[in-house]
């Protein structure tokens, strides 16, 4: 039997509305609705029902209906109820079928539900505290992550959604929203080779001299191979050019894509070049580094170095896809992986919660790390693709970090190793020198530096006058009150500033 895709999620996230159009959308597909059966069996709404015998007779009557509608299903589409996944034996029975997990805000929820007929939106709080109470096991159970108002991306999405039934077990499906575009984002281990390709037309792939020989072979279906050197040193518009020349060479077309395999640098510089190249070919973002696969990857910034500051050439560039297969990082030197670690830091006190619970439990980065951190920038993207707000809260850590890298020449310290000093120094800014403490340990646990010799910390508070945020006299800060808790656009003291820069100095 084929599996279904099974709308899951809170009340008012538009489950059944998202069914029912996926089901026109494949030609009139079956489509169920869980809560539909139970009011067709009951003989009355779920708000009576729930009134009239209370909410375990409601369960018991959900559980069965949902597991029969499960068991039975050949293919097609299937929406639950908000509560059906609590059920131990819905949650088996969803096993074999692709669970799409539609997401929404809790104040979205709430305007939806309240006085809508639902028993549990009465009050506020409790409805509140149920949203955060199943939030955890939505993901847990989700195949795919629709973002709030994906309605109109469904038609996009929906290939996606199917064509996950024959991708390597555990693969999951993000569908990133921006501005200017939206694209699958799918994180499991073998999709690199072990998916359909996401797009249409030739490929020609962009990589460097040591991911090559590791990887290029699984792209399947080449037209094009663009070899450049490894490391930040590369990341110049000198080497933009001999890409965008290499791709004459071997007969790219605007019809044609860009691949992008390997980490942060590849992914900046070959995403910089697809912007540029016919005045703009798409790019699938294929990241083999941490650093690339949890931020780097996502959301379309890309560009190169010039000597005097970092990433200051560059243009949004949303990529068509992203394919993350955390295999590849099998191979990534143990001190790459460790630079990549910071970003997860960074992430985890972006976003607060259970991300930042696991990180600071100290806890090994696995692919559900991996998947919470690209989440947590999709969401961050599609509220603000172009650095006009939200979005400068990615930049924590890197106001101080980029002067680092740039007033040592980019040769002394890995992005991630610079990013980590910056956090520090964001924490010192901030006030929170508990917080700091905590983050020192787990850098340095993470075999990261916590300090930096032979640096003159004036020298570097002056190169963050450089930074692209600014746009007056001051240059904004990202500072934080406590983990998900962070503001953008503070400005600091220059006392300060040269103090917190100093501290890292040892």
């Amino acid at each position: 039997m084929r599996p279904a895709l099974v709308f899951v999620g809170f009340m008012g996230a538009g489950k059944t509305t998202l069914a029912k159009e996926a089901a026109l959308l494949l030609g009139g597909a079956p489509a169920a609705d869980s809560d539909r059966l139970v009011e067709e069996e009951a003989g009355c709404s779920i708000e009576e029902l729930f009134d009239r015998d209370g909410e375990a007779a409601f369960r018991a009557l959900e559980e069965r209906t949902a597991c029969e509608l499960l068991e039975r299903a050949d293919g097609g589409i299937v929406s639950l109820g908000g509560g059906a996944v609590l059920s131990s034996a819905t949650r088996s029975a969803l096993a074999r079928h692709t669970v799409v997990l539609c997401e929404i805000g809790i104040e979205l929820a709430w305007s939806r539900a309240a006085g809508k007929g639902r028993p549990l939106a009465r009050d506020r709080e409790a409805f509140t505290a149920l949203y955060e109470e199943r939030r955890s096991l939505y993901e847990r159970l989700a195949d795919a992550f629709l973002p709030e108002g994906a309605r109109d991306a469904l038609a996009a999405a929906l290939p996606q959604l199917v064509a996950l039934a024959d991708a390597p077990e555990g693969t999951k499906l993000v569908w990133a929203q921006s501005a200017s575009g939206d694209y699958p984002v799918l994180v499991g281990r073998g999709v690199l080779g072990g998916v359909g390709w996401p797009i249409e037309g030739r490929r020609f792939c962009i990589t460097d001299e040591t991911v090559a020989p590791l990887y290029g072979g699984l792209v399947p279906g080449l037209a094009g191979l663009v070899e450049i050197p490894p490391g930040e040193q590369a990341k110049t518009l000198a080497t933009t050019e001999a890409v965008w020349r290499a791709l004459v060479a071997q007969g790219a077309t605007r019809a044609d894509h860009l691949i992008a395999l390997g980490g942060g640098v590849v992914g900046d510089l070959a995403g910089f070049a697809a912007a540029t190249f016919q005045r703009g070919i798409p790019v699938v973002q294929v990241p083999t580094t941490l650093v690339a696969q949890v931020d780097s990857a996502y959301g379309g910034k890309t560009g190169v170095d010039l000597p005097e500051a970092k990433n200051y050439v560059g243009a949004y560039h949303q990529p068509s896809a992203v394919l993350v297969d955390p295999t590849t990082l099998s191979t990534l030197p143990a001190e790459e992986f460790a630079a990549g670690y910071a970003e997860v830091l960074k992430t985890a006190l972006i976003a607060g919660g259970p991300l930042w619970e696991k990180v600071a439990a100290g806890r090994d980065v696995d692919d559900a790390t991996i998947l919470a951190c690209a989440r947590t920038k999709l969401a961050v993207v599609a509220a603000d693709e172009r650095d006009g707000g939200r979005r400068q809260l990615l930049n924590l850590g890197h106001t101080v970090g980029h002067a680092i890298e740039t007033v040592t020449g980019y040769t002394r310290l890995r992005h991630g190793e610079a990013v980590g000093l910056g956090l520090l120094a964001a924490l010192a800014l901030s006030g929170q020198s508990q917080l700091r403490e905590e983050v020192a340990a787990l850098l340095g646990r993470a075999g990261l530096p916590t300090k930096i010799a032979a640096i003159d910390p004036a020298e570097v508070a002056a190169a963050t006058m450089k930074d692209k945020k600014r746009t007056g006299e001051h240059v904004p800060f990202v500072l934080v009150d406590g983990p998900g808790d962070v503001h953008h656009g503070r400005t600091v003291g220059a006392p300060e500033l040269l103090a917190a820069i100093t501290e890292l100095v040892g």
